[in-house]
């Protein structure tokens, strides 16, 4: 057992898996929005061709793994990450680990989370947790999206950690090397790291799928879905929609909140006055992302089916896309010192 650990809730579980992890080994100043700031975490992709529960894969965030990669490597932190072919060498791994009283961030799936309500268990393996400890045969969770702590038997962690499908996590296990405190003006290097990343992955990467081009590009097709697909898997497109902005993790609305956070604490670091400006429209994004989804839901749910209604979904990403594109440009004008 591990009592000296102390559980940190957090809005979006590898945001608070990095955190906690990082705080474990000394770097004290390091909050959840900087930890997803830092780690250009804001992002967004539209993968038509890529199936999850039966719909469109969709994210509001950065590839699973990255904000903690990216946390690290900005900040000058060496990291061990491992993955498995064998239940048996990563039982074994974990176990040497937890034993030495490190604890260990996992990549797991939802969807056999004992501890998790059913009506959130669904086919998705990139939720992250760490383990910190075990007494008996239960292993101690610190699950950042849970208010308390709580525990899994070795056969289920070793059922979530082993998940089949997309995004399959393999055993995966990760934490930073021992550190100490890091500067502020380790901090300050890193945060515009982290944003200049971010307006490249936002505006600049080539195609219609990803970036703010991809939100203008999904509004235009929700436009065209319900003639195109029917009205009943139109609506379970948008129901997809939803399921991927509004459960897994904090979303597309909650993403845009914590990196608005992250401009507000960087002006901390960075005396720029365009910061915290440019933070209001990603709280304003937010709030867009947050209707849209109202919007979607009635449609899956039933109460509305208009091809305006769609239009009005659509609309709603297009107005995204501007405002977006808009903050990013701004960000990209700051001359970082």
């Amino acid at each position: 057992m591990n009592s000296t650990f102390q559980h940190l809730q957090a809005a979006h579980c590898e945001n608070g898996v990095t955190t906690k992890l990082l705080q474990n080994v000394g770097v004290n100043k390091l909050t959840e929005p900087l930890a997803f700031g830092i780690g250009s975490g804001l992002f967004y992709v539209y993968l038509p061709f890529l199936k999850i529960n039966n719909g469109p894969a969709i994210a509001f965030r950065t590839m699973p793994g990255h904000i903690f990669k990216r946390t690290c490597e900005n900040l000058g932190i060496e990291v061990i990450r491992k993955k498995f072919s064998s239940e048996k060498e990563a039982a074994k791994f974990l176990e040497e680990r937890i034993a030495e009283g490190q604890p260990v961030g996992c990549q797991v799936g939802v969807y056999y989370l004992s501890y998790f309500p059913k009506e959130y268990r669904f086919h998705f393996n990139a939720h992250n947790i760490i383990v910190y400890g075990k007494e008996n045969d239960q292993f101690l969770i610190s699950d950042p999206v849970m208010e308390h702590v709580t525990k899994l038997s070795s056969y289920e962690l070793e059922r979530v950690r082993f998940a089949k499908g997309a995004l399959a996590p393999r055993g995966q296990v990760y934490y930073p090397k021992k550190t100490g405190d890091i500067s502020d003006e380790k901090i300050k290097k890193a945060i515009a790291i982290g944003i200049k990343r971010n307006v490249r992955d936002m505006l600049y990467i080539p195609g219609n799928i990803a970036g703010v081009r991809g939100i203008r590009y999904t509004g235009e097709k929700i436009k065209k879905w319900r003639d195109k697909l029917g009205l009943e898997k139109a609506g379970l497109y948008l129901a997809q929609l939803v399921r991927m902005q509004e459960e897994i993790g904090t979303g597309g609305g909650g993403f845009r909140y914590i990196y608005a956070a992250f401009l507000q604490q960087s002006y901390t670091y960075h005396q720029q006055e365009a910061l915290p400006e440019i933070s209001k429209l990603f709280t304003q994004s937010g709030d867009l992302w947050r209707s849209a989804a109202v919007q979607a839901s009635g449609i899956y749910k039933g109460r509305l089916s208009s091809q305006k209604d769609f239009d009005s979904v659509g609309d709603h990403l297009l107005n995204i896309f501007e405002l977006e594109k808009k903050a990013f440009k701004e960000l990209s004008k700051i001359k970082w010192q």
